[in-house]
């Protein structure tokens, strides 16, 4: 088993560094086939002989720029003429840039050629290839910035959990591997054009590989600990640990498998694509964890705990075991001794952090608030808005037959938000005609990127669309961020209900149950919305964040309930075990004793990997990991801890209903101290 992964390891290793070959973080390409944007660009493209991507220069000179500036600008940005505002204190110029090649590598080169600039004058690249630019560059840190720091959260975690130099970087080393193999995966879908990838599904997998891997080890190395005591053969010891672990670790890795691929729903490619991404890095983080990690534990057997190595204890039984957990049984006697109370206190806590949740912004915001630092394509755009109509460079297009072209102009011009408004040249100056249409462009006020440049696009094609014979479609940059919000909206709408279905449908079959799994489900999905309650104050008032992309509370729900569910499969697999042997109620404080500290740890390390992604300078990255690493603490440290264990004992032996321990479980009675912890007991 060694030997076959270090051979996968070493072959896939090196695709790790190559995904950004094969990702694509232009938003164009995410939209279906189907949208306006989509079907509009796609005809303006039939109008120009190469496809480009507009770079806008800008310059500035307090003051007012000069013959000298303009001469400048004019031989280093390859031709252009620059265009000087009204104010006389700024320049721009549009320099084409060839969208087949690498737009990153084009606009740095023009950003180093314009680094010479006369004393005084600031220069700035933006518009839609600056912003690509940017984009790229933000997400180059993902295959090593991200690694390390995710990796060094989760090292340092391990050595604290463990107590030991050896055990972590042994998982730390099964990650390391999962990733490795899951990279050679995803990496030939995406060449093969099979999946769509960008930066952000890309720095996703690498978290959920890790957080995965790591949550999945814990729960296996803590079991092979427990039977390390009671069995004196390894050998022995793993197989038990891997029956013990083996379902819910399965449970677990299937239900964030199905809940992500329910993005496959979605009408945006980057969401689709995002699905199978991390449902391969999450198969292979359960196949090393459940082949590789045993493989390796068994080898070192006691060794691996070094130095607080586990001793065999003739006599011991599991019951026994529990008074090694001496703080979680503390915890469990409080459960059990006022549940009702428990329950419903921190229930009404959750409700009314889940109450502020209408206060999340989630309608989208400008491309260029996208980024946390300010970026040169930032400035530029700040510079433009100031000096020129803002949406210079990167207009609208109308695509029109040509016999509709004066009642289409007319509808254009009269839209708020519009400042000027003209066909698309040809040779001759007359408006260029393809297959009986013509394209119009449509210059706005406001930056191209910007809500207010959204709503003037839907006027648009509220005015176009009412003239008659005209079948405009409305496409540019603006429409194409419109569409995507839109979709993504609808995206939202359709697949949150799916994924709760489908994670309730994969704990019906789990816990053989309906009350239990319905009872689970609704505690996951009010910790969803506390956690979206509390995000609200955070990014509203702490951060000062302009909003969110709509598919951030996607994301997170998604995230939250597949991951946070994980927590109570832990637990529920291990109370209904102890149940058919001591009843509900003890079989909960013996669950909850038992797992606590695993399960907890497994909360932590999670959090952590997930708020890795903050290093990657971009909003929706900064948002998804707070997000995630805030619910999965408080599913893990309040809901699994308090709110499932006490409402599992005071609901009693029907949470089982209907299955047979609803009517015939043994009572607390059939076993001696049943209802107490071994911790507590004399």
């Amino acid at each position: 088993m060694l030997v076959v992964w270090l051979l996968a390891a070493g072959g896939g290793g090196p695709f790790a560094g190559k995904l950004n070959e094969v990702a694509s973080n232009d938003a164009s390409t995410f939209l279906p086939a189907s949208a306006e944007s989509t079907r509009a660009d796609e005809l303006y493209a039939q109008f120009n002989e190469s496809e480009f991507i507009p770079a806008i220069v800008v310059a500035e000179r307090d003051g007012g720029i000069t013959p000298d500036d303009l001469a400048f600008l004019a031989t280093e940005s390859a031709g252009p003429p620059p265009i000087p505002s009204e104010d006389g204190e700024a320049a721009q110029m549009i320099v084409p840039l060839d969208a087949s090649g690498e737009i990153k590598e084009s606009v740095e080169d023009l950003r180093t050629a314009l680094e010479g600039a006369p004393e005084g004058l600031t220069v700035h690249v933006t518009g839609p290839a600056g912003q690509a630019a940017d984009l790229s560059a933000a997400f180059a840190g993902i295959d090593g910035l991200l690694l390390l720091v995710a990796g060094g959260v989760v090292l340092v975690i391990l050595v604290v959990v463990y107590r030991s130099p050896i055990l972590p970087f042994v998982v730390i080393v099964s990650a390391v591997f999962a990733l490795a193999l899951a990279s050679l995966i995803v990496y030939l879908l995406a060449d093969a054009g099979t999946i769509a990838l960008n930066g952000q599904s890309q720095g996703i997998m690498f978290i959920l590989v890790f957080g995965a891997a790591t949550d999945y080890a814990l729960l296996l190395v803590s079991r092979f600990r427990e039977e390390l005591r009671i069995e004196q053969d390894k050998y022995a010891a793993m197989r038990a640990a891997l029956r013990g672990s083996i379902e819910p670790i399965a449970a677990s890795a299937g239900t964030v498998i199905l809940g992500v691929m329910c993005l496959l729903l979605s009408d945006l490619n980057s969401n689709r694509g995002l699905g199978p991404v991390a449902a391969i890095g999450i198969a292979t983080s359960f196949l090393a964890s459940l082949t590789f990690l045993p493989a390796v534990l068994v080898l070192l057997g006691r060794a691996a705990f070094w130095p607080s190595r586990p001793r065999f204890e003739p006599g011991t039984d599991r019951d026994d075991l529990q008074g090694s957990h001496r703080f979680w049984g503390r915890i469990a006697n409080f459960v059990g001794s006022r549940p009702r109370p428990i329950w419903i206190v921190c229930s009404l806590v959750l409700v009314a952090f889940a109450l502020l949740a209408p206060q999340f912004k989630a309608s989208g915001v400008a491309s260029s608030d996208l980024f946390l630092l300010q970026t040169d394509s930032k400035s530029g755009q700040e510079v433009l808005g100031e000096h020129f109509d803002a949406g210079t460079g990167s207009p609208t297009v109308v695509i029109t037959r040509e016999s509709a072209l004066g009642d289409v102009l007319t509808a254009t011009e009269g839209v708020e938000g519009v400042t000027t408004v003209q066909p698309l040249p040809g040779p001759d100056g007359a408006p260029r005609v393809v297959d009986g249409l013509v394209a119009v462009q449509a210059t706005l006020s406001d930056p191209a990127d910007s809500l207010a440049a959204e709503e003037t696009v839907e006027r648009i094609r509220e005015a176009v669309g009412g003239v008659s014979g005209a079948d405009a479609l409305v496409g540019g940059p603006t429409a194409v961020d419109l569409d995507t919000k839109d979709t993504a909206t609808r995206d939202r709408t359709l697949i949150i209900p799916v994924v709760t279905i489908v994670v309730l449908l994969v704990l019906i079959v789990l816990l053989r149950a309906i009350v239990a799994p319905v009872l689970l489900m609704l505690t996951v999905i009010v910790s969803f919305a506390a956690t979206l309650g509390v995000s609200s104050l955070v990014f509203n008032h702490l951060f000062g964040f302009p909003g969110a992309d709509p598919t951030v509370p996607l994301f997170g729900f998604v995230f939250l309930v597949a991951l946070g569910i994980d927590y109570n499969i832990f637990l529920m697999t291990r109370v209904r075990e102890e149940t058919k042997r001591v009843g509900t109620r003890a079989g909960t404080l013996r669950a909850l004793t038992v797992t606590g500290g695993v399960i907890t740890s497994a909360g932590i390390v999670l959090a952590a990997t997930f708020s890795a992604l903050a290093v990657i300078p971009l909003l929706f990255l900064a948002q998804i990991a707070f997000i995630v690493a805030f619910g999965v603490l408080l599913d893990a440290l309040l809901v699994r801890t308090l709110v499932v264990p006490a409402l599992t004992i005071d609901v009693g032996k029907k949470v089982w209903w209907p299955s047979a321990l609803a009517r015939t479980e043994p009572t607390e009675t059939d076993a001696p101290d049943a209802g107490t912890p071994a911790a507590s007991r004399p």
